[in-house]
């Protein structure tokens, strides 16, 4: 994968596109080695995606609690 996708939800319509093409048999070899080299790309790119969005949720849930804490101290 030459750039990076748009967004998450492009990513995962691509990676599906990518199965469906793999699934149908009718890739070349060339072919199927350069679709699981951009699959994994956007394998990579969804994870780290979602890793961040699981931090910033994270986040979140401490600052709530940090509030919480700070009300109950009050």
């Amino acid at each position: 994968m030459s750039e990076k996708p748009q967004s998450y939800e492009l990513a995962v319509e691509r990676l599906e596109q990518i199965i469906d093409r793999l699934d149908s048999g009718q890739a070349g070899l060339r072919e199927t080695l350069d679709l699981c080299g951009e699959g994994r790309d956007l394998v990579t790119y969804c994870t780290a995606e979602l890793d961040a969005v699981g931090e910033g949720l994270k986040e979140l849930k401490l600052d709530e609690l940090a509030t919480k804490l700070d009300s109950a101290a009050s």
